[in-house]
């Protein structure tokens, strides 16, 4: 019996069912979704240019650069790995277009990568699926063993780099990782796929001013207003009103 073909957009369930508002979800929802892109084209040709190349203008204007990675082949399957997450379609940019990457990038080279206001230390027990934090590795040595992992993936399954496969190869190893089939080392690779699903959406819908977001896209697909300095002038008003969103950076 053939396969039905099924005409899905990833970006239609998440603009639908209201889960990436900003309240950002755990568990495998959205990660459950790979696979059911209908756009199986390689995603390498949108990813970012490297960082010794031309770069993309930043929200401010400003020349982008790379902070955490110092391998431009590790920034490029970052890059492709979270497009797959939240594609490219006809509502709007996807995670490229979006600046997710460089979002990523500053936050791994951060406080949050190397998870300085956390609690780090031992014993460090295996804890359940449902439990968090259980791993003596930063999150910034999560990323990149991940991100390694997945290109000797790409090498194990189909004889080349990540960034050269088709979509369906790339969400064929983010979905092993999604359902724990990877061996990875101080950490799980659900809990590593859980932390870079939710990175791709924390940087598509994060304030411009932390490098996602880039031209307030993602704000601009779900309708969100952003930072705005007042409502008083649209309270009282009986009809929807569209407002032209805002960011931190743009505040006086």
């Amino acid at each position: 019996m053939a396969k039905e073909t099924k005409n899905y957009s990833r970006r239609d369930f998440l603009k639908t069912s209201g889960i990436a508002t900003g309240a950002l979800i755990g568990g495998g929802i959205i990660g459950g979704l790979i696979g059911a892109n209908s756009n199986n084209n390689n995603a390498s040709s949108n990813a970012p240019a490297p960082s010794g190349e031309q770069h993309g203008e930043g929200s401010a204007g400003g020349v982008r650069g790379l902070i955490f990675f110092k391998n431009d082949a590790e920034f490029q399957i970052l890059a492709n790995a979270t497009e797959r997450i939240f594609p490219e379609d006809d509502l709007g940019p996807g995670a490229i277009g979006l600046g997710v990457p460089y979002f990523i990038d500053k936050q791994l080279a951060g406080a949050y990568g190397e998870n300085s206001k956390e609690y780090m230390q031992g014993p460090f027990e295996e804890g359940q699926t449902t439990q968090g934090y259980q791993s003596r590795l930063k999150r910034n040595e999560m990323f990149r063993q991940g991100l390694q992992l997945m290109q000797q993936e790409a090498q194990s399954r189909f004889e080349t780099d990540f960034v050269e496969l088709e979509g369906e190869q790339m969400d064929e190893i983010l979905t092993a990782f999604q359902e724990d089939e990877i061996e990875m080392k101080g950490v799980s690779a659900l809990f590593f796929f859980k932390l870079l699903r939710m990175a791709t959406l924390e940087g598509a819908y994060a304030d411009p001013i932390y490098s996602g977001n880039e031209g307030m896209e993602g704000w601009k697909m779900k309708g969100f207003p952003g930072h705005q300095a007042s409502y008083i002038n649209q309270i009282e008003s009986e009809e929807y009103v569209e407002i032209e969103p805002k960011s931190l950076g743009m505040q006086h």
